[in-house]
């Protein structure tokens, strides 16, 4: 049995989210003060739910003043946890999160990867509805330092209750240098599909991470090897170290790029056109291509304009990157669209792998199509346009 003996405040005076003061009490009582935006519909379930959860971990003295605005009890929960680890780091292990239920992935496509603060319920519960391929639970950028413990047990909690569709659901932590191991640990037995490791500069960094991930399965009876890494290039050194990246563990699966921190990084200011990024953008590409993972390409940062975003999107498909980030979920169509093979690629591709086994019929490893010769690696890209097209109509 156990008191609260300081007071602690976490969470936000925010839509879907709760703001929860837990105050030390002198008796043996558990005393709930509400304030909700939904107090006649579900004010009750509220103060039950929040009563009886303190109850279940042992808590026998505590005051609680909650603030709330169509808090979730996933919500609740994380919130509650926060404000006793931030009380007693000891009560961790009484915590009860439960498994995230993964679905079986039929196609690779990794266009769109949508970035959702890691601390803003009301941006995660509608993550799933805008049909990104990756979902970015993000605890670094996007979150302040002083809600980064808060973030953590939202981002375990959002994984085992949120339905966010077919998407492959991946956790960016923090550096190491500021609470990476602390988010691996939390978040992991949650069973995200893959982490996202910032400011990666060089293969030791994924190796950690590597490590980590291998112990922290292992010690959740998680299979090992399961979860897969996205490192994510931000600076000069990671660009020069993107081939030893790449190859750095069997867990990667792509190489991501932020032009950000890498303009900062090497001392200029990012242009519209981006040519400052040209040659890390290459780079990374042929440093993925070489391991064969795929590469994903930088946020582009104006929302509003389309146009750029289709252009930008050109080129970054046409220097081999599979993908990019994104901000908002405006962007993410007309990405998807540059990448959809257009009706010209299809048959042209068609024609091109009928060429070929025609040839290969008759002996031949070469064939004529029009006033080009075809040969293997031609049929190979061809073959990866029908396979795209067809992954296409299988969505």
């Amino acid at each position: 049995m156990m008191k609260i003996t300081k007071k602690v405040v976490v969470g936000r005076r925010d839509k879907a989210d709760i703001e929860i003061s837990l105050n030390p009490l002198k008796k043996n009582d558990i005393g709930v003060k509400l304030e909700s935006s939904v107090e006649r519909l579900f004010g009750n379930h509220i103060r039950n739910y929040i009563k009886e959860y303190l109850l279940g971990l042992g808590i026998t003295s505590c005051q609680v003043i909650a603030i709330d605005d169509g808090a979730l009890d996933f919500v609740i929960k994380s919130r509650i946890e926060s404000a006793l680890y931030k009380s007693n780091s000891a009560l961790l292990e009484k915590f009860s999160f439960g498994k995230r239920e993964k679905r079986e992935r039929t196609v690779d496509f990794r266009r769109t990867r949508l970035y959702l603060p890691g601390n803003n319920p009301y941006f995660m519960e509608g993550g799933g509805l805008f049909g990104a391929d990756v979902i970015i639970l993000d605890l670094e950028d996007a979150v302040s330092q002083k809600e980064k413990t808060d973030a953590r047990f939202l981002v375990r909690n959002a994984l085992c209750n949120l339905d966010l569709g077919d998407a492959e659901v991946i956790v960016r932590i923090n550096p190491f240098s500021n609470g990476g191991e602390d988010d691996v640990k939390t978040v992991l037995p949650g069973l995200p599909d893959a982490i996202m490791l910032p400011k990666t500069n060089g293969a030791e960094d994924v190796l950690r991470l590597d490590r980590l991930l291998e112990e922290t399965e292992d010690e959740n009876n998680i299979t090992v090897g399961v979860t897969k890494l996205f490192p994510l290039i931000e600076s000069a050194e990671g660009v020069v170290n993107a081939y030893e990246i790449a190859k750095a563990s069997k867990r990667n699966v792509m190489l991501t790029f932020g032009a950000e921190d890498f303009t900062a990084d090497i001392g200029v200011k990012k242009s519209k056109e981006g040519k400052e990024l040209f040659f890390a953008k290459e780079h990374i590409v042929l440093a993925a291509k070489a391991v064969e993972i795929q590469a994903s390409d930088t946020v582009y940062s104006d929302f509003e304009d389309i146009e750029g975003l289709i252009k930008d999107t050109e080129i970054s498909k046409s220097i081999g990157f599979d993908g990019r980030g994104v901000i908002h979920p405006l962007q993410i169509e007309h990405i998807h669209n540059v990448y959809k093979p257009t009706k010209e690629e299809i048959e042209y591709a068609e024609k091109v792998v009928a060429a070929l086994e025609e040839a290969e019929k008759r002996g031949s490893g070469v064939a004529s199509l029009g006033r080009k010769m075809i040969d293997a690696p031609v049929a190979k890209r061809a073959r990866k346009v029908l396979k795209l097209a067809r992954q296409y109509r299988s969505k």
